[in-house]
């Protein structure tokens, strides 16, 4: 019996995904960390409002009538505050991050769409409004823990998915030496860290899958992908000469070189 909860997502490109989902437990030691974040940035935020609501008055006379004036201002601006920064948190942090926040980077689960690509804004946006729903009687714990997905009202509403990352994907796949130079030549010039391990899967899915292909779904397809797989790592420009195909064999091997690396 397998102990987890796997679930496939087909990506724009039509290839199928297998995924390992995050599960309650992954999740909530990654959000207890997220909150403990939240609170420091709280007291943070909370020391500097009472300094300035202390300063301000002596700076600009008859700014405030009375002590009660000035105590509902405090609390006006230490509500909006807390309100600005619990959304805006996960909002910031999970669109810039590509669906992780530092709890969930720490224990290594990401929030991705439906279509196994990376969160975008509005679905950021949406899963954190909607939290203080979860929240609330443990709705979120509850619909986790019931629905095959594992999926909390938020992410129900923002079409996302949890997921366990895993970088150690290891395949057998045969690359030619023309790649492998060109691998070393990505690795300066690109940014291969941007590429999400979905992003490699299909790669990969792809390089294995190719030969069986009919020819002009397999030039579609390597031309598709070798243009995102481009844009992701933030490569100015391919060298001339060299085919979609060898372009992703060499990104397969700057991505496996790279987490050899820095893992």
């Amino acid at each position: 019996m397998d102990l987890f909860n796997r679930i496939k997502l087909k990506t724009p490109e039509s290839v199928e995904l297998e995924f390992i989902l995050a599960g309650l437990g992954n999740r909530a030691y990654a959000l207890l960390i997220d909150y403990l974040m939240l609170t420091v940035i709280g007291l943070v935020y909370q020391l500097t409002v009472i300094g300035v609501v202390i300063w301000l008055p002596e700076q600009v006379g008859g700014l405030f009538d009375s002590i009660d004036n000035l105590r509902l201002w405090l609390f006006a601006l230490l509500g909006l505050g807390y309100y600005a920064i619990y959304t805006g948190y996960f909002v910031v942090v999970e669109t810039l991050w590509q669906g992780q926040t530092v709890g969930k980077r720490w224990v290594r689960i990401r929030v991705i769409g439906d279509n196994g690509r990376p969160i975008r804004l509005g679905q950021a946006t949406l899963r954190s409004l909607l939290r203080p729903f979860d929240d609330f009687l443990c709705l979120g714990v509850l619909l986790i823990l019931f629905t095959r997905r594992e999926k909390r009202l938020g992410d129900w509403i923002g079409g996302t998915v949890v997921i366990q990352e895993d970088r150690s994907t290891a395949v057998a796949i045969a690359t030619s030496e023309l790649a492998a130079d060109l691998a070393e030549q990505l690795l300066e010039e690109g940014d291969i860290s941007r590429l999400l391990p979905q992003d490699f899967a299909v790669i990969c899915q792809y390089l294995q899958r190719k030969e069986v292909m009919l020819l002009q779904a397999r030039r579609d397809l390597s031309l598709r992908l070798a243009e995102r797989a481009k844009e992701l790592i933030a490569l100015e420009k391919v060298p001339p000469n060299v085919t979609p195909t060898l372009f992703l064999e060499a990104v397969y091997l700057s991505y496996q070189k790279y987490y050899g690396q820095n893992n």
